[in-house]
This record gives C-alpha cells, sequence and structure tokens, in this order.
C-alpha cells in the first residue's frame, strides 16, 4: 500500500510499505478515506526525530471503513463507517474505567515509562504504524473505533479521532466559571476548536495567535483576539478589569515562538548523534516554555491552566514561586478521546454548531502529503486544518 513515512527531520516520503494484516484475535483492518496532519504531527517533523526511525508511517487521525476484524472483535463488521482514536485502549483495563484511557494499562509502552501506546507517534508511544496511509491495523478494535452514521462528507466525523476530544478536554479542564473568560494561547487547530466550543458553552473567548489569517478566521468565529506581542498579558488584563482571565488554554507546546535559548538547544540538539539526542532530550529541559509562562503571565489569581500543547522535556524549568503564589491550578494531558466523544457526537449533526463541516482550510492527495507538511510548518496558504485523502 501507499503510504506517508518519516524519513529524517523535515524530510516526509510518499511509498510502498507492506500492507497491514491482523496480528492478534482484537485487531482490525479500516481503509482509511481521510486522516488528518496534526500540529503534534509537525513535532515529529521537526523536533522528535531521535524517537523516530526511518521508514515508520505516519498520523493518527483517521476516518475509514472496516476491512476485516478479528476473531475477538464483536459489535464491529466489514463495512462498517469508523472514526479511529489516537490513542490505543482497551476499554477495560482500571485506567479505561476511570476514564484515563490514554494511561490505558493494557497498552501502556512500559519499556519507555510512557502511558498509552499511539498510531505514527515515536518508540515513546509504542512505534504503531500510522495512519496517512491507505490501510491501517488497529489494535484493540473490540473497543477503540467509533461507528459513525453514513452519508455525510468524513469532515463532519474525522475531527472525532483527536480534534474535537482534544479541545474538549481542553476546555473541561481550563474548569471557566460561568460567566467567565478564557484565553486561548495558539490558534491552531486545536485552539480554534477550543474557541469554539468554549464560546458555544457560552463563555468569552479571547484567542491569541500571531498569524493574521488565523486571527482573522478566529474573529469570523466571533472570538476577540489578540494579535501576539510582548504586552499581551498586559492587553489581557486590560480586557478583563485588571486581573486576567480566569483561565488559559495553552494550545501551543514544545515549540512556542518567542523562546529564543530553547530554541537554540533545540538546534544545538538536533546536531547530536540520535543516541545522544535520545538521552538530552529525555534528561534536559528542551521546551520553548514562552507560550506557558504566558498562561501563568495571564491567568488570573486562583485561576486555571490547562496544557494541551504537547511538551517533551523532562527537566524544563518552571517558575514555581510565581505558580504558587498566584494559586494556579494546572491541568494537562493526551485526550482521553472515548471519554469524550459521546458528548460530542449529537454535535455533529446537519446544524453544525461547532462548524466541522468548513473546519480543513486544506483537502489534498495523499500523494501531496511531503509537501502538505511544509505548508503546515511554514504557516503557507492560510493552512491551519490539512485533511489527506488516499
Amino acid at each position: 500500500m501507499k503510504a506517508l513515512t518519516w524519513q529524517g527531520k523535515r524530510k516526509i516520503e510518499y511509498g510502498e510499505v507492506p500492507d497491514p494484516r491482523i496480528e492478534e484475535p482484537t485487531d482490525a483492518i479500516v481503509r482509511v478515506t481521510s486522516s488528518g496532519i496534526c500540529g503534534s504531527d509537525l513535532h515529529l517533523y521537526e523536533v522528535m526525530g531521535p524517537f523516530l526511525d526511518a521508514g515508520d508511517v505516519l498520523g493518527h487521525e483517521v476516518i475509514g471503513v472496516v476491512e476485516e476484524t478479528g476473531s475477538e472483535v464483536g459489535g464491529l463488521h466489514a463495512g462498517d463507517r469508523v472514526v479511529v482514536p489516537f490513542q490505543i485502549a482497551c476499554g477495560s483495563c482500571f485506567m479505561c474505567d476511570q476514564g484515563l484511557q490514554t494511561q490505558c494499562e493494557t497498552t501502556q509502552v512500559r519499556e519507555q515509562g510512557m502511558g498509552a501506546a499511539l498510531f505514527g507517534y515515536t518508540k515513546l508511544y509504542g512505534q504503531v504504524p500510522g495512519g496517512q496511509a491507505e490501510y491501517l491495523r488497529v489494535p484493540q478494535a473490540q473497543y477503540g473505533p467509533i461507528k459513525v452514521p453514513d452519508g455525510p462528507p468524513d469532515d463532519r466525523f474525522v475531527y472525532l479521532s483527536d480534534v474535537l476530544p482534544t479541545a474538549w478536554q481542553a476546555v473541561e479542564y481550563a474548569g471557566i466559571p460561568d460567566g467567565g473568560t478564557v484565553v486561548v494561547l495558539g490558534l491552531g487547530p486545536i485552539g480554534d476548536m477550543a474557541c469554539r466550543i468554549a464560546k458555544h458553552r457560552g463563555h468569552r473567548v479571547i484567542g491569541v495567535d500571531l498569524v493574521p489569517a488565523r486571527l482573522e478566521r478566529a474573529q469570523g468565529n466571533g472570538i476577540e483576539t489578540v494579535e501576539y506581542a510582548a504586552d499581551v498579558a498586559d492587553t489581557i488584563r486590560d480586557r478583563t478589569a485588571g486581573r486576567g482571565s480566569d483561565s488559559v488554554i495553552d494550545a501551543v507546546g514544545m515549540e512556542a515562538h518567542g523562546s529564543p535559548v530553547a530554541r537554540i538547544t533545540q538546534q544545538v540538539a538536533g546536531l547530536l548523534p540520535d543516541t545522544v539526542q535520545r538521552t538530552f532530550m529525555q534528561k534536559a529541559g528542551v521546551d520553548r516554555l514562552a507560550a506557558l509562562l504566558l498562561a501563568v503571565d495571564t491567568v488570573r489569581r486562583g485561576g486555571t491552566i490547562s496544557l494541551v500543547g504537547v511538551y517533551g522535556g523532562a527537566a524544563d524549568p518552571l517558575p514555581m514561586l510565581t505558580m504558587f503564589d498566584k494559586q494556579v491550578q494546572l491541568r494537562m494531558g493526551q485526550a482521553n478521546v472515548r471519554r469524550w466523544s459521546g458528548q460530542i457526537l449529537p454535535l455533529l449533526t446537519d446544524d453544525d454548531p461547532l462548524g466541522v463541516d468548513g473546519f480543513a482550510t486544506h483537502h489534498v492527495p495523499l500523494a501531496d502529503g511531503p509537501a502538505a507538511y511544509q505548508m503546515f510548518q511554514q504557516k503557507a496558504d492560510g493552512a491551519v486544518k490539512i485533511l489527506l485523502t488516499p
């Protein structure tokens, strides 16, 4: 089959890879009809190379049609249309019972000390072949895939794989009080959708970014915006009675602008041999923390910060004195897709209150994936969300 594979820093290739097959009785094979490029895929494109091998199949946002199922996959049949959550979870362990599917005890990558296995996302998370491909092997298919109706286009449901539950959890974790204000840092796919969800719930939302097209897109959905600048925290305090916002969602993560020292650290790390670089990244503070530091500055005393942007450093310096003094509450983590999917599905109606049908900025053939990665990484041509079609 054809797939997108990682071949090196900023090097994605479209080519032949082995067809997936049933390996366990709880597996299913899904024919992919659409897959997304996620902002976290860009971390693989730019920073996380030491944890990948040339030829790894990328992608973790998938909708498709079931082709084949293992003998222990009940309730799922060939021809079913399904969305595949980005994490692989069993649905029956202690952690899954707590609604913490990203900590699934059946698929935890214990040799790396990490949580549940993820599709298309490095050795740290199991090195499971991803879904930017024509077909995908889905482990734990007795639980994971979400059946969706036939008829509407893929755009209606594909974001259940990651974007919608990640943004939904970000808003949940933000603990926005009734009548409160949330600031969303970063208006890429997750930040944009978090704004829509928070606004749908009746909150006041202020979005922050430095890309004019992303600010305009948010404004078009009725979101207040602030262009990122050195005085952005002061601007937000001016808009919130001098206190700061009740909640802040950091939807940026490890590659934030405005972190020159950390940017140089990432660049230096990138020059090291992979084995040395892996050790360095697992023991050092290599994240660009500008967004997180801005969140701490912007949130009011006693407020809540929800971290949804991916961070990867093991020893990042945090302003603990300020966070303690301000009584900041901090929640974070990969989204637990199946925990939220039942609440989100009723919103994916013809009324489309979250605007999913028009959420993608680009639809491109899978064969054009390498160019699409470059476009997304460079924020060119207004790229916010790119869907690939095999």
